[in-house]
């Protein structure tokens, strides 16, 4: 018997299958991992498929040394997801697999975790009689009346109920009474029970979705786009959709944008499924992920629920994959190979015969064209639960506001409303798109602002340690007492970030309790879970954040949302700019008014008059993508094209620059007059938006293309010109997540 190997090395020159010798006794099946020699080395690599004869002399061919797993790590289904992955991205295949599995099972890097457990022997009807024997000992007494259920209970458990309890176990063993043992114990991610509520009668509209839903638990049908209000109860329809996946022996996949959402869905779930569900995201420990992923593999957890990643999970008997807040950019992979996980969400629908739920009170311009188009089904849910009423919207000009002399961070609407927020005893979430306490530090005698010395960026004052920081490569620098430029010491932080709102916050309302929630607060592992509890829990009357707070969550108490400044997103040099915007202000004053009290928000804005801010504020998705879909349309941006470039970095500008006129150049010569190159609407050579980043000078080629059946032909080429030798680092990117 012969193994095709496809070896773990992210090289096109040997993106191809190996043969090697199957020993005999070895038992292998297609997507098990495998160490094989290669060349002078020892290899990982993953079997492809198994054959019964050799394509080249058996004398040359080489055994495999040893299987590393006694199941395939990678299920058929997933394989195949693989080789389209390659195909899609033009990625290595050992590329693609390697997103199928934890990063720490490659290079054996993860340790299996044991536990000491101690077990009775003696048989039930003798118990007592053990006991009584024991009167010399209350601690040896205690120990057999605590293992009296013949359970295996742990050591580290029966120490927190007995003091220094080993040499009386030790006792107990050597006579036999018990036995202490190794085995395996499971890392979680999650701790503590949670009380099962009884499920909530579902809402008219609820119930309609479920039933256009549930048909597709049991035949092949095309992507479900589910439009629900802020506060619709989408969840609800998910669990309801997922226990009846269940009751048919299949399993969900259910995805969320950001990890701050996974407490939220997590409690939620595991209040009404236990332990039969499972998480997936990169706050988890090495541990952690791979034994929920092995719970996962090997059937113990039918319910999967994570980041971006978790679309991977291998689910076995797929009944349903959906993807929460499914307009949010973080499904974007911007890393190699690249992909868009809501496409692998309906590729393993169609492949597995799984319902696809793509659902979002905002949904992308993309999806809700591909509903226009007949691609997917539009399932809408336009009220709230109980029929509670959508939040006032208030937007507030900050021109006037500065006419009449405030030049505080708050408009007087705002802080009002926030003061009678605070006095009523109900809570506040205030959102603000950028993080630090300014956003950059100026000299008001030259006007330079300080820029980090590897990124083309202004850098960030940080208050709490008085230190500037990039928020791009991490430089950190602390805050100068003269301009570098001209040794002035008229330097002042000019606009704003979280910290510095915080600051206001406390000094307004010194009693409410403010939590401040972004990357800087969230860095540690389970900071998302604390400050979420903390303020479900009433420990802050305001919640400040950065866009992480601003979906998904709910909170009962609050009544008010303010955006501090909603302008900020809008002025971004990216053509998915104003439906970014939208979408966030949407988001955000949603959260507001979701429990008996009715909400308010307050938008402040220095453009009150545009189309973007007057949707947002009338919470009308059907007005502003009809505004935004006709714009695309005559400015020809996707959905209508696509967006790709290559991207070109270095250690100096004029050597990105010239590789990315020499792409250009190559592109224009080897496509001109020829069929495809019709397909290229738009090329340009030029610096990046963000001309350095981590201390590389950054250029791009730009394309827009048409959306043709030959454009992947076209993209083919590409990635095949982006993988040439160059003086600096060359990525191809196809609608990307970000142009910066």
């Amino acid at each position: 018997m012969y193994a095709e190997i496809i070896v773990d090395i992210a090289s096109e020159m040997v993106d191809r299958v190996f043969t090697y010798l199957v020993p005999d006794g070895m038992e292998l099946e297609p997507g098990m991992r495998v160490r094989v020699p290669f060349g002078p080395r020892e290899k990982e690599g993953f079997v492809i498929r198994l054959k019964e004869t050799a394509d080249y002399d058996e004398k040359k061919i080489k055994p495999i040394l040893e299987a590393l797993e006694d199941y395939p790590a990678v299920l058929p289904q997933l394989m195949e997801l693989a080789f389209e992955i390659r195909e899609k991205s033009h990625c290595p295949l050992c590329e693609a697999l390697r997103l199928m599995l934890p990063a720490e099972m490659r290079g054996g890097r993860i340790k299996i975790k044991t536990q000491e457990f101690v077990q009775l022997l003696i048989p039930q009807d003798r118990i007592e009689e053990a006991i009584q024997s024991q009167k010399r000992s209350r601690k040896r007494q205690l120990l057999l009346t605590l293992l009296s259920d013949r359970q295996p209970h742990p050591m580290d458990e029966l120490k927190e109920m007995v003091k220094d309890p080993r040499d009386a176990i030790q006792y107990l063993a050597d006579r036999e009474m018990v036995r202490v043992f190794e085995q395996e114990a499971l890392r979680a991610p999650y701790y503590g029970r949670i009380d099962a509520p009884k499920d909530p009668v579902l809402t008219p509209e609820q119930t309609e979705a479920l039933e256009e839903l549930l048909p597709a638990l049991r035949t092949a049908h095309k992507p479900f786009l589910l439009h629900g209000v802020t506060g619709s109860g989408k969840t609800e329809v998910y669990i309801r959709l997922v226990r009846h996946a269940l009751s048919q022996g299949k399993g969900a996949i259910i995805l969320v944008p950001e990890i701050v959402l996974t407490p939220q869905m997590i409690n939620w779930f595991r209040s009404r499924f236990g332990n039969v569900m499972a998480v997936l995201h990169s706050r988890l420990s090495p541990g952690e992920r791979f034994d929920e992923w092995r719970r996962i593999r090997h059937g113990d957890a039918r319910i999967v629920i994570g980041a971006r990643s978790a679309v991977f999970a291998p689910v076995e008997k797929l009944g349903v994959v959906i993807v929460d807040e499914e307009h949010e950019q973080t499904y974007l992979s911007d890393h190699f190979p690249q992909y868009d996980t809501r496409e692998i969400a309906a590729s393993r629908g169609r492949r597995e015969g799984a319902a696809v739920v793509f659902a979002s009170a905002t949904p992308s311009i993309y999806s809700y064209a591909m509903t226009r188009r007949g691609d997917y089904t539009l399932i809408e849910m336009p009220h709230r639960v109980l029929l509670r009423p959508l939040p006032k919207v208030h937007l507030v000009d900050m021109r006037q506001e500065l006419r009449m002399g405030n030049h505080g961070i708050f408009s007087g609407l705002l802080k009002q409303k926030l003061e009678d927020c605070v006095a009523n005893d109900r809570q506040a979430m205030l959102f603000i798109n950028r993080r630090g306490y300014a956003s950059a530090i100026t000299c008001r005698k030259c006007g330079e602002a300080i820029k980090c010395s590897r990124c083309d960026v202004s850098m960030t004052f940080h208050s709490v340690d008085q230190t500037l920081r990039c928020h791009y490569c991490g430089e950190i620098r602390p805050l100068p007492r003269l301009c570098p430029s001209c040794q002035s010491p008229y330097i002042r932080p000019m606009g704003i970030g979280t910290q510095k709102v915080e600051e206001e916050l406390n000094r307004l309302f010194p009693g409410a309790g403010v939590i401040r929630m972004d990357v800087d607060t969230t860095a540690h592992k389970n900071a998302h879970f604390e400050l979420v509890d903390r303020f479900r829990a009433g420990q802050a009357k305001i919640l400040l954040g950065t866009q992480m707070i601003a979906k998904g969550l709910d909170f009962p108490q609050v009544t008010l949302v303010g955006a501090v400044m909603a302008d900020l997103t809008l002025n971004f040099p990216d053509y998915r700019a104003p439906e970014r915007t939208f979408q966030l202000l949407v988001q955000v004053a949603g959260r507001a008014g979701r429990g008996e009290n009715p909400g308010d928000v307050v938008i402040q804005t220095y453009q009150p008059d545009h189309y973007v801010l007057k949707g947002a504020a009338a919470q009308d998705y059907r007005a502003f993508f009809a505004s935004e879909f006709a714009r695309r349309k005559a400015d020809l941006y996707p959905p209508f094209t696509m967006m790709a470039r290559f991207l070109c970095e270095g250690k100096a500008m004029e050597e990105a620059l010239a590789t990315a006129e020499a792409i250009r150049e190559r592109v224009q010569k080897d496509f001109s007059g020829t069929p495809l190159f019709r397909r290229i609407l738009f090329i340009r050579a030029d610096e990046a938006p963000i001309t350095r980043i981590q201390g590389r000078a950054r250029a791009h080629v730009l394309l827009k293309l048409l959306n043709h059946p030959d454009t992947d032909r076209l993209l083919a080429r590409f990635q095949e010109i982006a993988g040439e030798e160059y003086p600096v680092r060359v990525l191809f990117e196809i609608n990307p997540a970000s142009l910066a």
